[in-house]
């Protein structure tokens, strides 16, 4: 009998010779992340537990991105405390403000493929698209984790997601998570493992995979795995040694579901308001009137995706009365975009240009709406309040799709 992607991950890193779905294994932590929300918390517990030093200090990741700039009182609380936290324990690898944890965490390199990564973040997934498994848990098993650097998992069951043929012009990545977490529902992947293969996500770009991983975790999902190729090679920046060439689902792996999609057939989809399964095709939505639109987060705010909306709005402008907010996932992000004159395109058409960050997808830094607002964004949930008050209408969507809706100051086709 063979096995599935998770397996095999799981199998190399505790040692054993098979394992099964339902099975309790204790993994040793390759990497983890904590950002700023969370840290006060983590410090907290970990001092109640007793520990005295962190069992790796090379191995903990901690990322001000959430209340990076600060936007109310307390947020400072969670810079102090985080920099009091790492001066104590040792703690060299902290970003203050280069972006969203979730980019930064494979960009800076600290996740390569066949890894087991922990944050205290759901969207912690998006690693995936290396070919790592990484899921979000909570401060309470990341203290645990900080001191012993173990933790316990159920080996999950894996949904195996075929997609082959070529997608339609402007159908991105955003567009099949989207329908896919619509055809399973946000709760069809619950702690099982979506698996992803065929030649068009072969086709893809790193970035476009990311943006699937991300939102696994908007079905449920445990974790989001893509098979690491020469694309997830230079992106990491190494070669693949045999262990991460041979990570990929067999022939013969028992999976609880297999779907199967033809890339021909996807078309531009939106989530909303306001579940992330309730999916409709865009042409559906036509003409709804938008006050907003914002392009980024970790989801959909990469060089790729700034690109995409540029090419939409390059010679052109916004429609009046409506805001675009533009935010580059990452510093390294912003700069290539400035230096590559995309910044100018987007600022040109209108566009307000932010500092990186997770800013108005968590509803902080800026932009956020109010009682009958609609707003069309990139980033992967559209929650009642998440943006605003609880009137607010919120319409997932690609960059593609989002940038078309700014020039028009509707919902519209692209």
């Amino acid at each position: 009998m063979g096995y599935t992607l998770i397996e095999k991950i799981l199998m190399h890193n505790t040692g054993k010779t098979s394992i099964k779905p339902g099975d309790i294994v204790t993994v040793d932590a390759d990497r983890v992340m904590i950002h700023d929300i969370f840290i006060p918390f983590v410090a907290e517990k970990f001092e109640e537990m007793g520990f005295t030093k962190i069992w790796d200090p090379d191995k903990a990741v901690l990322i001000y991105d959430h209340l990076v700039p600060a936007s109310q009182v307390d947020d400072t609380r969670h810079f102090h405390i985080g920099d009091g936290f790492a001066a104590k324990y040792g703690l060299k690898n902290v970003h203050r403000s280069d972006g969203i944890c979730h980019q930064l965490m494979t960009e800076a390199g600290y996740v390569k493929p066949g890894n087991v990564v922990f944050g205290t973040d759901s969207h912690t997934t998006t690693y995936g698209c290396v070919g790592a498994f990484s899921t979000g848990i909570g401060y309470t098993e990341m203290a645990s984790i900080l001191g012993t650097g173990k933790l316990w998992i159920r080996v999950p069951e894996t949904i195996r997601v075929n997609v082959n043929g070529k997608l339609p012009e402007n159908v991105t990545s955003k567009d099949i998570i989207l329908t896919l977490i619509g055809d399973l529902g946000a709760d069809g992947a619950t702690y099982k493992s979506l698996e992803f293969a065929g030649d068009t996500f072969d086709n893809m770009s790193v970035a476009s995979r990311m943006t699937i991983s991300n939102m696994t975790v908007e079905a449920g999902a445990k974790c989001g795995l893509f098979s690491p190729d020469e694309k997830t090679a230079a992106y990491c920046g190494i070669e693949l040694n045999d262990f991460q060439k041979d990570l990929r689902g067999d022939e013969d792996a028992v999976y609880s579901r297999v779907i199967n999609y033809r890339a021909e057939d996807f078309v531009p989809v939106m989530a909303c308001p306001s579940q992330v399964d309730k999916i409709r095709p865009v042409s559906e939505l036509e003409g709804i009137d938008i006050d907003q639109v914002f392009i980024g987060s970790c989801t959909n705010g990469r060089l790729e995706d700034l690109h995409a909306a540029a090419s939409v709005l390059k010679g052109r402008h916004i429609a009046p009365f409506t805001k675009l907010i533009v935010t580059p996932a990452s510093r390294k992000i912003y700069k290539e975009a400035a230096d590559d004159g995309t910044l100018k395109i987007l600022s040109e058409a209108g566009a307000i240009i932010t500092h990186p960050g997770c800013g108005l997808c968590c509803g902080r830094t800026g932009g956020i709406l109010t009682d009958g607002e609609r707003v069309v964004a990139t980033n992967n949930r559209n929650f009642l309040g998440r943006m605003g008050t609880s009137k607010v209408e919120i319409y997932l969507a690609s960059p593609v799709t989002a940038a078309n809706c700014a020039l028009a100051g509707k919902i519209i086709n692209p």
